[in-house]
């Protein structure tokens, strides 16, 4: 294991503490998108079934776990705990027209077809573009709260880190999952606009704000 995945899943575990430390500290979850919780939940159980046939390491099963288990509590708190604050209104993208294309090609493309395997790279997929309604919900609005922009902040660089990481495999063990490296930049890319708006106004200081749609 390198610096490079070790960074990635630190980033990526900070990004879901402060998504719930947002959520229960102003015991609200405005402004956040259900629809996106509940993809990065499905994304994790199709991912981690593997915990039930293979052990890699106590570090791997260990942050499976908790990323399973911070998944759901995220899903319970918005649709739950603190539904009257969920804005059902402007979370309106239509997840059937992710999971329908992404079924598809998960059975079309992949390495072997086995269940397991199948939807492993379901997940794969499915995590690629499972930000997308909470970048609809923010272009909808107008508008992102300092905290959830730190959220979607460290959600793009655990993948920009793991791209880093695919790199390092490369040279240095000549490894390459095409399904796992194209999925990756996909997602990155959906990420550059906000990171951009991320260091000219929420690190001075200004809140992230983006044109309403016509």
């Amino acid at each position: 294991m390198n610096i490079f995945r070790i960074l990635g899943d630190v980033s990526h575990l900070l990004a879901i503490i402060i998504l719930l430390l947002k959520i229960v500290k102003s015991k609200s979850c405005a402004g956040i998108s259900g629809k996106s919780q509940i993809l990065f939940a499905l994304v994790f159980t199709t991912r981690y079934l593997d915990l039930l046939t293979n052990f890699i390491s106590v570090y791997n099963t260990v942050m499976k776990v908790i990323f399973l288990i911070c998944a759901y509590v995220t899903v319970y708190m918005i649709y739950v705990k603190f539904r009257k604050t969920f804005d059902s209104e402007n979370d309106s993208f239509r997840l059937e027209f992710l999971l329908v294309p992404v079924t598809g090609l998960s059975f079309l493309e992949n390495h072997s077809f086995t269940p397991l395997e199948i939807l492993w790279t379901f997940s794969i997929y499915l995590e690629s573009v499972a930000i997308l309604p909470q970048l609809f919900m923010i272009s909808k609005t107008g508008e992102a709260e300092t905290i959830t922009t730190h959220y979607l902040f460290f959600l793009g660089l655990y993948r920009a880190l793991y791209i880093a990481n695919w790199v390092w495999r490369y040279h240095t063990e000549n490894f390459y999952d095409q399904i796992a490296v194209v999925s990756g930049v996909v997602q990155t890319i959906f990420y550059c606009d906000f990171f951009y708006l991320y260091v000219t106004k929420v690190l001075k200081g200004k809140k992230l704000s983006l044109p309403m749609p016509v």
